[in-house]
């Protein structure tokens, strides 16, 4: 496994298997129903698959109460965890806490895994963040250009652009945002798929209808996109994987 760079002095990092430890900095906290369940100043970042990490926090840090379900769940690189209910006045996330008290991880064994999505809300320093917590080694960077771009879909031409602003972000492939006077906008049909992204925020999204058959959730917009992403508002981006992608003429892999 490849070690990404740590400032020096900046945190404690350790490692095994495939699973990365790190001390974290911001201030994290999490809700349910409008009740503090968390709240820290020292959570650990917790890479259980290479793109994102996992928030754990101390458990004296935890405000809620949690409440054994006499289960447990049992993960290769941490360890055996006891399986807990996250209980607070205004209402319970059953099975919603991880801990790990014989972890082969020193640094976990006084933490707790608060599921993301089992929350009504997390925030880091008093920004709301979604999804995932924020990697802090991915990069997004969005890039006027003048590359001629096509996009095709079963031999029809969907949209052509030669103003593109392509966003690089850490780990994925180029995406390629353009105005929508550039796409086919008699073509797309209207759904009610949102999806949310830490970085970039919520993006909606068009199915996409050629030939009699219509293909589901292949453009998506971010109208409002968070501050650090202004540059792709408004813009249509269509999945590179599921479109004939053409930059300057050449036909990108899928």
């Amino acid at each position: 496994m490849c070690r990404l760079p740590v400032a020096a002095g900046m945190s404690e990092t350790s490692e095994r298997g495939s699973v990365r430890v790190e001390r974290g900095h911001k201030r994290v906290r999490t809700y349910l129903n409008g009740e503090l369940v968390a709240d820290t100043i020292r959570p650990l970042l917790v890479w259980e698959n290479p793109h994102y990490p996992a928030y754990y926090i101390q458990t004296a840090d935890v405000r809620a109460r949690l409440v054994p379900t006499g289960e447990t769940d049992h993960s290769p690189s941490r360890g055996t965890a006891e399986v807990l209910d996250v209980v607070t006045a205004a209402g319970t996330a059953a099975k919603a806490a991880r801990r790990y008290t014989e972890s082969p991880f020193e640094q976990l064994r006084d933490a707790v895994r608060l599921e993301w999505g089992a929350m009504t809300e997390w925030f880091e320093e008093d920004e709301p963040v979604y999804t995932h917590p924020r990697n802090p080694y991915t990069r997004v960077d969005i890039l006027a250009s003048s590359r001629h771009i096509r996009v095709e879909l079963d031999g029809v031409t969907v949209a052509e652009s030669r103003s593109p602003r392509i966003l690089y972000e850490t780990y994925l492939p180029p995406r390629y945002y353009l105005p929508i006077t550039d796409v086919r906008q008699d073509l797309l049909r209207p759904s009610d798929t949102q999806t949310h992204c830490p970085y970039k925020g919520t993006a909606s999204y068009w199915s996409v209808e050629v030939n009699g058959r219509t293909y589901e959730d292949l453009v998506w917009i971010y109208r409002t996109p968070l501050p650090e992403s202004q540059k792709i508002a408004g813009l249509a981006c269509f999945y590179n994987e599921k479109v004939d992608l053409y930059v300057d003429g050449v036909l990108q892999p899928k």
